[in-house]
């Protein structure tokens, strides 16, 4: 059964674009639903009742937090990702007592929403336990940019320990954030700026390499590498390798070798 999406975004070309990208990689797993503004978005949701909802935050009428406040009223499973801006960034830490479970900050490239929101996808049949809420974080002091620079160097490699130790497991960016004490919304604008990318697009291509790595061994089965990277469903690896590197695992293999025989 396909997975039931909602997209509420207000700016008709954003909405397009963003439904078409969608479409193109996620068509077989998605039954997608849009909305031009929250009130719309509230009117799917209580007739189509979605499994994962895309919103941005800043829609005229109602917000995109107010529309998630009104989805936890009746659903706390659902599986919410806000769109936002760095600019309107301290308005998405409102987000937190949603519960949202992730924050595409804008611009987003392709590969960033796909992951996202395929990430989504396969965990809306788990129920999520009730995470209690977070506090704001806090203010951060101005500083001189030789600090900045050391600080996100700093940040950088916390989280890249993290990610090293942890990537084998079905690990969120939530599992990141709270192991770092950070907020959720609040690491997700430290991640993009650290890494230029989000946390399910980096996690997808550490994992991905790894795989890569592996697979030039030939006494290891493609399933066993997949499961060795934090893949517990082979076709689902195979699914994001095959995005990343244009071939699937097999096909990589095969060609690896032959690269191999020739040089």
């Amino acid at each position: 059964m396909k997975c039931k999406l909602l997209v509420a975004e207000d700016e008709l070309i954003e909405r397009k674009v963003l439904c078409r990208t969608l479409q193109k990689y996620l068509g077989d797993l998605i039954c997608l639903y849009e909305a031009k503004n929250g009130r719309e978005a509230l009117e799917i949701f209580a007739r189509e009742a979605p499994q994962v909802a895309v919103l941005d935050i800043e829609m005229p009428g109602l917000t995109g937090l107010e529309v998630a406040r009104k989805i936890r009223e009746t659903d706390r499973n659902c599986a919410i990702l806000f769109l936002t801006g760095f600019d309107k960034f301290d308005y998405a830490r409102q987000a937190i007592s949603v519960r949202a479970m992730d924050y595409l900050l804008k611009p987003y490239n392709e590969q960033e929403l796909v992951f996202a929101v395929e990430n989504a996808i396969r965990q809306v049949s788990v129920p999520l336990p009730v995470r209690p809420a977070q506090p704001p974080a806090p203010e951060q002091p101005v500083r001189r940019e030789e600090d900045e620079d050391m600080r996100t160097a700093i940040i950088r490699a916390e989280i890249s320990r993290f990610i090293d130790a942890h990537y084998r497991e079905d690990i969120s960016m939530q599992d990141a954030a709270a192991a770092l004490r950070y907020s959720d919304a609040y690491f997700c604008k430290l991640f993009k700026q650290c890494f230029k990318v989000n946390f399910s697009a980096y996690l997808n291509e550490y994992r991905v390499n790894k795989a890569r790595q592996l697979i030039l061994d030939p006494r290891l089965s493609l399933k066993d590498i997949g499961a060795a990277v934090g893949y517990s469903d082979a076709n689902y690896f195979t699914r994001v390798f095959k995005r990343l590197t244009g071939q699937t695992p097999s096909e990589y293999r095969v060609a690896a070798a032959e690269k191999a025989a020739q040089g």
